[in-house]
């Protein structure tokens, strides 16, 4: 198969896997999704989706977010982990919202990465997901697929997110990348990986990858 080949292979085999892709993390506005895309942070979405209740009940807007203590936003949010840097985050993102953008989520990625505890990532799935811009932020799981699949040379996310955008068509940037994390979750994990299971990497993936499975599987 030639690169192109390769490409329309996955976007085929994963419409017909996901043809509906939902929002893993559970939100109502750009706010809501903001702070708890920064909260995924080395810390599954299942336990974002459990803990965001909480924290939402007491302050869903940046207004209310202010009137707690960043020792109470860390109370709250401790199960999801790097605590500190989340809850000055949180309370230094909400203060520069009502300061500076009239306490609206700016729709801009450079306006986005100058917030605190705020990367190119959580911006690139803000401005994708809250704000229909194409982008296509890279996770672990898609970082990991298109290394596998021979996409791109594993050596950074940044890398990752440079080729994909390359490889793949702009106007399925946003639901692609998050067809790529529901695959990955399911056919194509980290651990416990089935390779007779994961149809993608079977097919198209790269050699290495799959002659060093068959090595340690075979031992």
């Amino acid at each position: 198969m030639t690169k192109n080949e390769k490409v329309t292979f996955v976007i085929n085999t994963l419409n017909e896997l996901f043809p509906e892709v939902p929002i893993p993390l559970d939100h109502k506005d750009p706010y809501t999704l903001l702070i708890a895309v920064l909260l995924s942070a080395q810390c599954t979405d299942e336990r974002v989706n459990k803990i965001t209740p909480s924290l939402f009940a007491k302050a869903d807007n940046p207004y209310d977010m202010i009137k707690m203590s960043v020792e109470e936003i860390a109370e709250i949010i401790r199960p999801c982990g790097l605590t500190p840097m989340k809850s000055k985050g949180i309370y230094g993102l909400s203060k520069i919202l009502i300061e500076e953008h009239n306490g609206e989520v700016p729709q801009s990625f450079e306006a986005l990465e100058r917030l605190p505890a705020v990367g190119h990532k959580t911006a690139s799935v803000v401005m994708s997901q809250a704000f229909d811009v194409p982008a296509f932020p890279v996770d672990t799981h898609i970082h990991r697929l298109l290394y596998r699949w021979g996409f791109s040379n594993g050596k950074s996310v940044e890398q990752s997110e440079k080729d994909a955008k390359r490889l793949f068509p702009m106007e399925l940037w946003n639901k692609l990348h998050l067809q790529i994390i529901y695959y990955g979750r399911s056919y194509s994990p980290a651990r416990g990986w089935n390779l007779d299971k994961d149809i993608i990497t079977k097919t198209i993936g790269r050699k290495t990858v799959i002659n060093d499975y068959h090595k340690k599987n075979a031992s």
